[in-house]
């Protein structure tokens, strides 16, 4: 059941914004800037649990998937509270100290875990300067459910590995990332180039995540970008759906 917001007077052409979607057999819930829950033939996965999100639609995992170390990717607290008792936690390297006992997949490595195959991505910046995240500290993970191949790309720049991605039913895509990276325009770019059917935008706030994350007041979302990728992407027939990332 899809939530509708003022946004639909800005952007009439998406579908609104949306907590709950499906895809086939697999049901999409969306919390917060990166966090999701995917359900699967019985299975939840949760990618980037965060404290912040309203738990009200969250069920314990049966597999979770962290894509970075900073606080609103790799929150302990949250993933102890969604991990069902000995579900495995796969981590990129840099988040060994937080979850001693995660499964450490690297950049490029394909693996089963708990039923499910996971490709680690590369998640990483080419712009040298602010916010640089060096390749091979992060990733992006795609997701193999019921033949359908879901690609969480995590928090990098358009790059090759990521352009050359095929064959992918659902994106989770950046955009906005400090210091000017994964721009609207790139952005587009990179989605025209790997030619996903439903492109979720997430990640694309980091000016509402920082007073929230502190426990601040949660300011008013930013629709930057989400329009122009929208009237763009659908030219060439790949939905754009719009989440609620940055609840008021």
């Amino acid at each position: 059941m899809k939530r509708f917001a003022a946004i639909l007077l800005i952007l009439p052409m998406v579908s609104g914004f949306s907590r709950t979607d499906t895809y086939g057999d697999i049901t999409i819930t969306t919390f917060t800037h990166s966090d999701i829950q995917l359900e699967y033939a019985g299975k939840v996965i949760r990618i980037d649990p965060w404290s912040v999100s309203d738990s009200s639609k969250a069920k314990p995992a049966d597999l979770i998937l962290i894509t970075d170390d900073v606080g609103h990717h790799l929150d302990a607290k949250a993933i102890a509270r969604v991990r069902k008792p000995g579900a495995p936690v796969v981590i990129a390297a840099n988040g060994k100290q937080v979850v001693p006992d995660g499964i450490v997949m690297a950049n490029g490595e394909a693996r089963e875990v708990a039923g499910v195959r996971i490709e680690a991505t590369p998640a990483y910046d080419v712009t040298p300067g602010e916010s640089f995240h060096p390749k091979g500290e992060a990733n992006g993970y795609i997701l193999t459910l019921g033949g359908q191949r879901i690609y969480v790309v995590g928090v990098t720049e358009c790059v090759p590995e990521i352009r050359a991605a095929r064959n992918i039913a659902v994106a989770f895509f950046p955009m906005n990332l400090p210091a000017a990276r994964m721009e609207p325009a790139a952005a587009i770019d990179c989605l025209q180039a790997m030619q996903p059917k439903i492109v979720y935008p997430y990640h694309f706030d980091q000016e509402w995540v920082r007073p929230v994350a502190a426990g601040g007041t949660r300011p008013q979302p930013t629709t930057r970008g989400l329009k122009e990728l929208s009237d763009m992407l659908s030219r060439q027939k790949i939905e754009v759906r719009l989440a609620n990332w940055y609840p008021q």
